[in-house]
């Protein structure tokens, strides 16, 4: 069985339709971030494959797409509290590299 992509969940997120709470409010699950932290991790260190190369760029892609939907967002509900789209730094459990 294949791990689902670290991007996939930002899709379904948009995919389910939102507001603009919603929007401000998203963070990507604890098992999201610990996969991109460790993609990172090994492209800075010990190279990756071009699967995982196309599944971190594509992430990186729509996490600037959800940090400018985020600002939007913010503009159309100025009663929602302000939330980054990043989250936490994150450790590499392989090379301590801080994320």
């Amino acid at each position: 069985m294949h791990a689902p992509k670290a991007y996939e969940e930002i899709i379904d997120f948009i995919a389910s339709g939102t507001n603009p709470g919603a929007v401000v409010a998203f963070t990507p699950s604890d098992d999201v971030r610990k996969r991109v932290a460790e993609l990172v991790c090994r492209e800075k260190i010990s190279g990756v494959s071009a699967d995982e190369k196309s599944e971190l760029d594509h992430y990186m892609q729509l996490e600037h797409i959800m940090r400018l939907a985020k600002a939007r967002a913010r503009g159309m509900s100025q009663h929602e509290p302000i939330y980054q789209f990043g989250y936490p730094k994150q450790s590499c459990q392989t090379c301590g590299l801080s994320l």
